[in-house]
């Protein structure tokens, strides 16, 4: 069974809203590193758009260094939660039916894994217990304002520390696997 990862960046007062963080090069290598673990991409549809908008050749005007990701990003595989979209392409698929059901048969296919998104869709999967690695990369900065992760989950979710990695410019990613 193939691992489900969520990886989100989020400030040190919990806002999880991307325009709220500084990203440099260093934080993309992370992201590619992480893009390399999975065989394909979990979005929801605000997530799949934004990334789109962003990543999907041609999209000038974005520094050099990001041109890594944006290739990775471009090339992998991608499922799209969305009740609203009628079809999707760059690679994408719409996922339908019942969530639990075909987040489920996602893992249960062969492969290295799949990488989660977003904030909506990472509720409804911790909800489910379908996430089977957290990851957030905490900022040094206070945004003072939200999104913030995991607003109404209705149950808490004990987590134990994997690994620990600093960031050149004081960012930490940590990474969680739920306790049984």
């Amino acid at each position: 069974m193939r691992p489900l990862r969520y990886s989100i960046n989020v400030t040190l007062d919990g806002c999880c809203d991307h325009r709220a963080m500084p990203a440099d090069e260093e934080l993309h290598r992370h992201a590619v590193e992480n893009l390399e673990q999975a065989d394909a991409l979990l979005f929801g549809r605000v997530t799949y758009q934004m990334m789109e908008a962003a990543f999907r050749p041609p999209a000038g005007g974005r520094p050099d260094w990001t041109e890594p990701f944006a290739r990775t990003i471009d090339a992998a595989r991608k499922y799209v939660v969305s009740s609203t979209l009628d079809r999707v392409d760059w690679n994408a698929e719409l996922v339908r039916g019942d969530l639990g059901d075909a987040v489920r048969q996602l893992k249960r296919e062969p492969g290295k894994g799949l990488l989660l998104g977003g904030v909506k869709l990472p509720l409804a999967l911790a909800e489910l217990g379908l996430i089977d690695e957290y990851e957030l990369v905490v900022h040094p900065r206070l945004a003072g304002h939200g999104p913030t992760l995991f607003a109404g989950l209705s149950r808490h979710v004990d987590l134990k520390l994997m690994s620990r990695l600093e960031l050149g410019s004081g960012a930490v990613a940590m990474r969680y696997e739920p306790r049984p």
